[in-house]
């Protein structure tokens, strides 16, 4: 059963259960071991024995109790016999459920630690192998359960942890020695016994709650939560709360209590003021085992509890009469600042002030706004305040919060102040009486007629100022005004047709000024009606018309304008003209209306040109003024729309005069661009002509000159003149072989003289240019190879090629024969053709 170490052992049972048998006895093997004699049924229960150990030298005991359970044995379904219907044998499986095994978490002893057997009963007549399968065995977490394959007993190997996993679905097997399934499996739940081996566990460190000051006994502050790992449904994982300080203990130790189930934190005393305590700090705890202080787990938390304010205190002036000074007539100016303090919670509604006026301002010429910052009262002057009206004002001001005070506290008498206003004397404008100043004018005043005197009064009845006037804005400049006295009187003509005139209204702005310190002006405005009189002739209107040559309809509609106003405007009266004569003879007017008249032709037909019509118009008024207006009529060809298509209407119809000018100066400019570029071209066709071969190109023999006695040189070197060799019979013949050398280089000779042949039939440009060329080479020995003849020195004789010199040979050279460059190819047979061909 089991095995204890000692020097000498006694024996000694203790029976827990004295109602049962005790068939043991300790075996006296020396070695401590304890052995079941007979068979024990212990499943379910738990039986303890006390074992005694004797020192046999220093008779020294030492005792130790031994608790034995019974392993359970789990017994795989047996099956029946029963006989089936054609007389044969069937087993029959009993179906029963296996209860589950228990097992606590966190065991400390010997593992493996044995938990159940399984065993099939027909483990008699075969030998069996036993396992088991599922989470804990064979599948994660591996290696936790193990079974004895021979006698199939299972065991755990290691403690258990509940929070981790909290229990295990195993399936047992049983198979023979091939392998073969014996028993269908079972199901075996292993539950994990919770143990108290996890405190509680707070959801914050600290906790943060408020709570109106003033609070009534029983008001709910907050909760507080803790949490435990161990099973909720045990003890274990049952918690409950309590305070364990408070800080500070003012003005009560016990200011709040606590849930201890819930962790609902409520207050149980009166007495909270946030100007004293702005906040409480409480240590909460929180222990499992339903608060058992013994073999409950603990922890704590802080909760802080924030007192917010309430408005219990109403402003207070710092003083019961405050003072002030503003001269008259300023506005938005600060008079005084007005102080209140507040024990309520700064920059909150409650603390925050409105000022009002209760007393002492009738008509509303102060305002007091709160500055939001200092929380002060701002007195300031919204409406002018006139001196030499009221000279001071004593306000009474009351000051509250923008939300009420709180139910039972009314304002105190220090919510109340005086302020003392003294108003200070200025020097003030003079002021125009009435401002604007109306009348009434007939047009036409003669200048120096006196119209009105416009006066200014001084508002400082307390002072003796003299007033003096001008005129600031008379845009017309049509009135002055008496610096003295304010007389007003015209220095101009009256016109109500001026540009001036707005709606028959003039306005003209004065100032007076006086000579106080410092001076003050002021302006005033007079306004002139200025009626109509007939002073205006009607003329004709539009000035310029158009018709075409064969007008249909030939008639024109005109109407009279005339600046004047009813009744000296229209009715008009319209004729024509007697002068000059042909007027009448080619045209008529007939008048529709009183304001428009009808101008026809007479003819049929009238040559396109710009006629003068000579009209009389005659107006309504008291005494008819008349004038006569000469209408232009253009006459001009017309389309079939009946529109005139000569340049002028082009241009009236979308192009200015400019925009035509430019673009002809455009034109003018690119025909002379064109013809600088054409006269160009023939210029450069003609120096290419005067320079290009009469050869054709393929002919050009230029590439097969060889060149001797050359040392240095560039290309400009060898650009020699081809056209000198296009006609060798312009110049002199002179049989002499001589060598190339550049004319810029001192000749070896005395200087040649070579005689000019005389012209050629028929020279051209080439004979004159080569003729040129050879005055050069003659005159100027230092000349430049480009363009000109080069000298040749002598090359000895008997060459069968010739020599170059017979460009400038005489007619000696003629009687050579040159047939023989017909057989050098085709390059040379032009040369053959110019020097062998005969005349022609």
């Amino acid at each position: 059963v089991c095995t204890g170490r000692a020097v000498s052992v006694g024996q000694k049972l203790l029976q827990r259960n004295k109602r049962l048998s005790w068939p043991a006895r300790i075996a006296d093997a020396g070695d401590g071991g304890v052995y079941a004699l007979h068979h024990l049924n212990l499943l379910g229960k738990e039986k303890a024995v006390l074992v005694y150990a004797h020192d046999l030298h220093t008779k020294q005991v030492w005792k130790a109790r031994i608790h034995l359970r019974q392993v359970p044995e789990i017994l795989f379904p047996w099956r029946s016999v029963v006989v089936r219907g054609d007389g044969t044998l069937r087993r029959v499986k009993r179906d029963w459920v296996i209860p589950p095994i228990n097992v606590p978490e966190n065991s400390r002893g010997q593992f493996p630690e044995d938990l159940v057997r399984i065993r099939s009963d027909r483990d008699k007549n075969r030998m069996l192998r036993y396992s088991v399968t599922g989470p804990g065995a064979d599948q994660p977490p591996t290696g936790i359960f193990i079974i004895n394959p021979i006698s199939g007993q299972l065991s755990v190997t290691k403690p258990l942890d509940r929070e981790h996993i909290s229990n295990f679905h195993l399936r047992a097997h049983a198979v023979d020695l091939n392998g073969n399934q014996v028993e269908n499996p079972i199901d075996i739940v292993i539950n994990v016994i919770d143990q108290n081996d996890n405190r509680p566990e707070f959801t914050h460190s600290i906790f943060n709650g408020s709570v109106p000051e003033g609070s009534k006994p029983g008001s709910f502050v907050m909760t507080v939560t803790a949490v435990d790992k161990d099973d909720p449904k045990t003890a274990n994982g049952m918690l409950r709360y309590k305070i364990l300080s408070q800080n500070p203990q003012s003005p009560s130790s016990n200011m709040f209590t606590i849930n201890n189930k819930t962790g609902d934190i409520i207050t149980v005393a009166a007495g909270l003021d946030r100007e004293k305590v702005t906040q409480y700090t409480l240590i909460i705890q929180a222990t499992d085992m339903e608060g058992n202080p013994t073999y409950g787990l603990s922890n704590t938390a802080t909760t802080v509890i924030r007192i917010t304010d309430v408005n219990d205190n109403a402003p207070e002036f710092t003083t019961e009469t405050f003072f002030g000074e503003v001269h008259e007539n300023r506005v938005n100016v600060i008079v005084a600042n007005l102080t209140v303090t507040d024990k309520d919670q700064p920059h909150t509604p409650a603390w925050s002030a409105v000022y009002r006026i209760i007393a002492g301002d009738p008509t509303g010429r102060f305002s007091i706004p709160t500055d939001p910052t200092t929380n002060e009262g701002l007195l300031t002057v919204v409406k002018p305040i006139d001196y030499e009206s009221t000279r001071s004002f004593m306000l009474t001001v009351e000051a509250e919060n923008e939300v009420t005070l709180v139910r039972g506290i009314h304002l105190p008498r220090q919510s109340t102040a005086t302020v003392s206003v003294r108003i200070l004397d200025l020097n003030e404008s003079p002021e125009f009486r009435p401002n604007p100043k109306s009348m009434r004018l007939e047009e036409g005043l003669s200048a120096g007629s006196m119209l009105t005197t416009f006066t200014a009064q001084d508002p400082d009845r307390y002072m003796r100022q003299t007033i003096r006037y001008s005129k600031m804005y008379d845009p017309a400049n049509w009135l002055e005004i008496n610096p003295a006295n304010g007389q007003i009187s015209t220095i101009a003509i009256l016109d109500r047709e001026s540009p001036y005139i707005k709606n028959n209204h003039y306005n003209v702005t004065f100032m007076a000024s006086d000579n106080g310190t410092p001076p003050a002006s002021g302006t005033g405005t007079l306004q002139i009606y200025l009626t109509d009189i007939n002073d205006n002739a009607p003329h004709v209107f539009p000035l310029e018309v158009e018709m075409c040559e064969r007008p249909e309809p030939n008639a024109l509609n005109l109407t009279a304008s005339d600046p004047d106003l009813s009744p000296n405007a229209g009715p008009f009266a319209f004729e024509l003209a007697n002068r000059p004569s042909d007027v009448r003879r080619n045209w008529t007017l007939h008048r529709l209306n009183g304001e428009h008249a009808q101008l026809r032709l007479r003819i049929g037909f009238l040559a396109s040109g710009l006629y003068e019509v000579p009209i009389t118009i005659t107006d309504s008024g008291n005494l008819p003024m008349s004038n006569t207006s000469y209408l232009r009529v253009k006459v001009c060809q017309c389309d079939h729309h009946g529109d005139c298509v000569d340049m002028e209407r082009i241009i009236a119809a979308g192009l200015g005069t400019g925009a035509i000018i430019a673009i002809l100066i455009c034109i003018i400019i690119l025909l002379v661009l064109v013809l600088l570029f054409v006269m160009w071209m023939k210029r450069r066709d003609k120096e290419r002509q005067a320079k290009q071969l009469l050869i054709d190109p393929e002919d050009d023999v230029r590439d097969n000159i060889l060149k001797y006695d050359e040392e240095g040189g560039g290309e400009e070197d060898q650009d020699y003149d081809l056209s000198q060799l296009q006609q060798p019979d312009a110049l002199e013949p002179e049989c002499v072989k001589v060598g190339i050398r550049r004319l810029d280089e001192r000749p070896l000779h005395h200087d040649h003289q070579y005689p000019l042949r005389s012209a050629a039939p028929h020279p051209g440009d080439i004979g004159d240019f080569i003729h040129e060329g050879l005055k050069a080479a003659d005159n100027d020995p230092t000349a430049p190879p480009y363009d000109s003849l080069l000298v040749f020195d002598y090359e000895g004789s008997g060459s069968t090629a010739g020599s170059l010199s017979s460009l400038h040979s005489s007619s000696s050279c003629g009687d050579q024969d040159y047939d023989y460059l017909g057989d050098w190819g085709p390059r040379f047979r032009k040369l053959a053709d110019l020097y062998g061909g005969g005349d022609d």
